[in-house]
Parts: C-alpha cells; structure tokens; sequence
C-alpha cells in the first residue's frame, strides 16, 4: 500500500493526537512502541527534547504517551512516562511482576554458588521470583529429586523443564500468563529456546555451550520484551555468568529465604548483627548456604568500603570478576586527550538533532 493510499487508523476512546503504548525495545535513541490499542501496528518512536532536559529516562515496559503518529511511516513520538510500578536497574526493565531465573541441570551443569548469586539478585529486585530448571531430560530422576530437596530447603520450589520433552511448559506457561516476567539466567542455559517456544515468532538465535569451558555464548544483546499470545509480556535480557552484588552487608541477609526464617522464630542479641561471629546469633548455624551468606558479606563489606571512599558514587566503582565472587576498585581517571569513538559521536550527532526538532516544535 502506497503512503497516498494509507488510512489512518480510527482509534476509539482516545484523542487524535495522543496514544498509550508500552516500550518493547530500545536501540540507540529509537524506541520500539506497541500500542494498547487493538490492530495498530507498533510505531518506531523518538523521545522529545523536553524529556531529555528534565532528565526523564525512558525504559523497556515502560507505558507511555504518543504524539503525533505517522501512521504511513509508522513512526511516532515519546512525549510522556507514566508512572511506573516497579523499576529494575540491572536489567533496565519498568513494570514488571516477577523474575524468571532459569538455569540448567546440565550442559552446563548447575554451580550452586553461580545459582545462590542470581538467586540473591532476584530476591533484592522485590519482585517475585520463580526459579526453572532447564534441560531436565538430561539428567536422571533421582538427581532431580534431589536437586528439589535441596532447593526447597533453600525456600524455593523450582519447576522442571525441557522444551524438547515438553515437560513442565504448561505449568510455567500459567505462570506467565496476564503478567511482565523478566527472564534471566547465565548463558547457555536456554532461555532463548524457551522464549522461542512460548513465541514463536520472536525466532531468537539460540547458542551452544563452549566445550572449553562449559559455558554458554552469548545470544541475547539488549533487553527486549515479547508478547505472549495467551496475555503478558517476556522480557528478555542479556546472559551474564557473575550477576553484580549491590546489596550492603546490613541487607543480605534479607535475601536468603531459610535465613528470613530462622529470624521469624528467634532474634538475635545485636540489632545490628551481621551474622558471622556474634554471641547468641539466630542466622549463624547448620543450613547449606551458609557458607554462600559469609562469602557474599564478605564481599558486600568490600564494595561498601569503596564505594565509601568514593563518597558513595556508583558510577566510580570498576567491577573486576574473579572465579568466585567479584572485586571492587576505584575507576581509573579517564585519559585526557583520548580520541573520541564514532559511536559517541553519531550519539551527539542524533541528540543535536533531537534538540533542533524539539526547538522547531516549539516555534
């Protein structure tokens, strides 16, 4: 169909000028915009100048407000935010209801310490979370068995699946339904087979497992969301293998369900306890991730040190990753005559034209 020959779509209930819609994806400065309306096709969008210059960043999920549609060009504008219900940094995801982390039973095969990290990252969103195990025609029944009793006394109940057995699909599937799930999990572990099951048409690259290091590649390189045909939304987010520990040492505690326990049905002596070698401590015992809490306080006392005497600025604070666990280092001072890259240059280039157009909009 020719632009000559293209009808605007007649939205309801609406004015002409302003749409709702929710960001399903962000690519430089473009935002990918699937209307609430019923039947409009989904409108590659700008943010307008005036949002920039409040500070008023725009996220995956997001629900936002349109002006302006090019209907032939299927183009359109940000030019509002709403508010949002639920906020993640690492992935940058807005509303969202739950967490799905998924790993493996093999190939690679299931680190728990790796698992009690991305499990911790969960717990600290807020949101709730639902563990998966991938890849179950794999291993035996009796390991599975096992694996669920040690992970319910962790205080999780995971679901087992394989999407080439089509086990435990329409159990996660009811899950999902009617909500915004984040999917995450190391690499390798299939979440991009799963994704392609429940969507078909998101038809993601799906990688193998490096033989050297058992590890998977990296297929997913920015977060995207997906719609299910049944209601929801999928994010999906980048594959890591050490996700980051933001939480302090007072905090992490509060991340680990059978810790959480103990402290419902005893207190400890100390207000201020951290669980390691205080007197009369109801944390401190016999529970298998106790040695996952002291090495992750360990490392949360570090990060705070930095983070201290850099006057508590995240963005100073360079992340190096180790075999277990992670060290924290003050950033370098950038070099001073360093050439600026083509990619910050095109970014200046799109936000200069961003800032004209909004002055022409003005005028």
């Amino acid at each position: 169909m020719s632009p000559e020959s293209f009808q605007a779509p007649d939205v309801q209930g609406e004015s002409s000028d302003t749409l709702l819609g929710t960001v399903l994806a962000i690519q430089a400065n473009y935002y990918q915009v699937q209307l609430d309306q019923p039947n409009l096709p989904p409108l590659l969008c700008t943010r307008r100048s005036r949002l920039k210059k409040l500070g008023q960043k725009v996220m995956v999920g997001d629900q936002v407000e349109i002006e302006e549609p090019d209907w032939p060009g299927k183009r359109g504008a940000i030019a509002g935010v709403l508010p949002r219900r639920s906020e993640l940094d690492r992935p940058p995801v807005a509303n969202a209801d739950q967490i799905l982390l998924v790993f493996a039973l093999a190939e690679p095969n299931l680190d728990p310490y790796q698992l009690s990290r991305f499990l911790l990252k969960g717990e600290s969103t807020g949101l709730e979370v639902c563990l998966c195990l991938s890849k179950s025609d794999l291993v035996a029944k009796a390991d599975q068995s096992q694996w669920q009793q040690r992970l319910q006394a962790w205080g999780y109940s995971p679901i087992f699946l394989s999407v080439r057995a089509g086990v435990g699909l329409s159990e996660l599937q009811n899950r999902l339904n009617g909500r915004c799930t984040v999917i995450s999990g190391p690499s390798g572990v299939g979440k991009s087979s799963l994704i392609n099951q429940f969507i078909p048409q998101a038809n993601l690259r799906v990688g193998e497992v490096s033989g050297k290091l058992a590890r998977g590649r990296h297929t997913t390189r920015h977060v995207e969301l997906f719609e299910l045909p049944q209601g929801g939304l999928l994010a999906d987010t980048p594959g890591f293998n050490q996700p980051e520990l933001t939480a302090s040492p007072s905090e992490l505690v509060n991340y680990f369900p059978e810790a959480v326990q103990r402290l419902r049905v005893a207190s400890c002596q100390f207000s201020d306890c951290l669980h390691r070698d205080e007197p009369n401590c109801a944390v401190r015992g016999d529970w298998e991730r106790y040695d996952h809490y002291l090495d992750l306080l360990d490392e949360a006392i570090v990060r705070q040190d930095v983070l201290e005497r850099l006057g508590n600025e995240e963005g100073n604070l360079k992340l190096k990753s180790k075999r277990q666990g992670q060290q924290y280092e003050p950033k370098l001072e950038a070099k001073k005559y360093r050439r600026v890259s083509r990619r910050t240059q095109h970014q200046e280039l799109q936000d200069l034209c961003e800032d004209l157009d909004g002055s022409l909009d003005n005028q």
